[in-house]
């Protein structure tokens, strides 16, 4: 059996740790893309994250488009199969949503987050092993919430006698996946997940910035989310 590498130890020890959690309304379905798309993720962490990293970019948690269909961060099919060379079979959720069904690489659906940032990559660097060679990326929270009407429930929403059993988990992943890669900078995708990695990385001695979130709910990722991302790491220091 081949050695697990030491991203892939802490996903698995994650995966196992959050499955013991248990939500309630109105959260009605929860996805673990950690369990039923192991087999994508493991490869995106033995491909692409071994080795020490200047950046660490961390997104909040999977969205139903990307991530719960592909099991890669911000996993865009198209982008993810093209791009990254990634496409293996993706098993589905128990119970799944009849309004968000996983339908892994066959999936129609393109997720915007995904394209902006996947593409940003593409466009800037070329290659994934160039861009790979600075930075990575990585989910802090790898659980998919959804509503009975399919809506997507973020993690800062739900209750706290829910939301901190999962939250000392990821902040324990967190800081096991910087160890790990030892980046001078972890850049939040967003306010959450900068909030998620200044508490959980706290006395380490470590520049913790942000970009903006590339979603289309937000107005200002609207109008040029690529050129906001170069400021925002220009002004970390972080020259692209």
């Amino acid at each position: 059996m081949k050695k697990r590498t030491a991203l892939v130890e802490i996903a698995a020890r994650l995966a196992a740790q959050v499955s013991t959690l248990r939500f309630g309304a109105p959260v009605t379905h929860v996805y673990n893309p950690l369990t039923y798309a192991w087999s994508s993720h493991r490869r995106y962490l033995e491909r692409y994250g071994t080795g020490k990293r200047e950046v660490l970019l961390v997104g909040m948690n999977p969205g139903p488009w990307g991530m719960a269909q592909t099991g890669v961060p911000f996993g865009e099919v198209i982008l993810v199969r093209d791009w990254l060379k990634i496409e293996t079979p993706v098993g589905r959720p128990e119970p799944e949503h009849p309004r968000r069904p996983v339908r892994g690489f066959s999936c129609p659906r393109r997720e915007v987050s995904g394209t902006r940032l996947w593409g940003w990559a593409k466009h800037t660097f070329k290659t994934p092993e160039r861009f790979f060679s600075r930075f990575f990326v990585a989910n802090y929270c790898p659980l998919c919430f959804l509503e009975a009407g399919g809506r997507n429930r973020t993690p800062d929403k739900l209750p706290r006698q829910e939301r901190q059993p999962l939250l000392e988990a990821c902040d324990a992943a967190l800081r096991e996946t910087v160890e790990v890669l030892g980046p001078r900078c972890v850049i939040g995708v967003g306010h959450f997940a900068e909030r998620s990695a200044r508490r959980a990385l706290a006395g380490c001695a470590i520049t913790v910035g942000r970009i903006p979130h590339p979603s289309p709910a937000s107005p200002a990722a609207n109008r040029n989310w690529a050129q906001m991302t170069v400021r925002a790491l220009d002004q970390l220091g972080i020259g692209i």
